[in-house]
């Protein structure tokens, strides 16, 4: 029975989002901000922790790499990559300040910072987050119900509508697909 409960949380979770069109409309919101990103030979870069650093890592390689087929490989890169740098920041300076550091010396004016936070409360996501807006930066949150202190440090809030963290994640990775396949589907049409 618990099987079925936790696939049938999962879906009401997602009818919610399909059902909002404010919802969508920001999904929308984000695709344009990446296009446009793009199309000025810009970045995009990700950040969370945990699960979310995971997701990061995850959607950043279908844009770097390919979604649904082979094109250009597009810059985009998960903060947390190097284990060496995680590892030293983290000890010599602070956990907080693992993703603004590197963001002083990769993010750029016009790029776009992704944060990945189910609570939108992570500490250092929220420091990157004043680090990208300092920088010219755009920046989209990718969060759990009410966005938490991200919501007023973002450009786009995707603010999934449940306090459940496995909930948030599964349509945290949903929301992310969507987003790659169309900014894919835009920056490269199919013939």
């Amino acid at each position: 029975m618990r099987i079925q409960q936790a696939i049938q949380d999962s879906i009401e979770v997602k009818q919610d989002i399909l059902n909002s069109t404010e919802f969508v409309g920001k999904i929308q919101q984000a695709i344009n901000l990446i296009v446009e990103a793009y199309k000025n030979g810009k970045k995009v870069l990700f950040c969370g922790n945990g699960g979310s650093a995971a997701d990061a890592q995850h959607l950043a390689a279908e844009l770097s790499g390919r979604f649904y087929y082979d094109r250009k490989p597009l810059y985009a890169e998960a903060l947390h990559v190097n284990t060496s740098y995680l590892t030293a920041v983290a000890n010599d300076y602070s956990y907080e300040d693992i993703f603004a550091r590197i963001l002083e010396a990769e993010g750029g004016e016009g790029d776009i910072l992704v944060g990945i936070s189910t609570s939108g409360n992570s500490s250092n996501v929220l420091k990157a987050f004043e680090v990208a807006k300092r920088k010219g930066m755009h920046t989209i949150a990718f969060t759990g119900i009410g966005g938490g202190k991200m919501a007023d440090k973002s450009d786009v809030l995707l603010a999934v509508p449940s306090k459940d963290t496995p909930r948030i994640q599964e349509s945290h990775i949903m929301i992310g697909h969507i987003i790659c396949e169309m900014v894919e589907k835009t920056l490269f049409p199919k013939e």
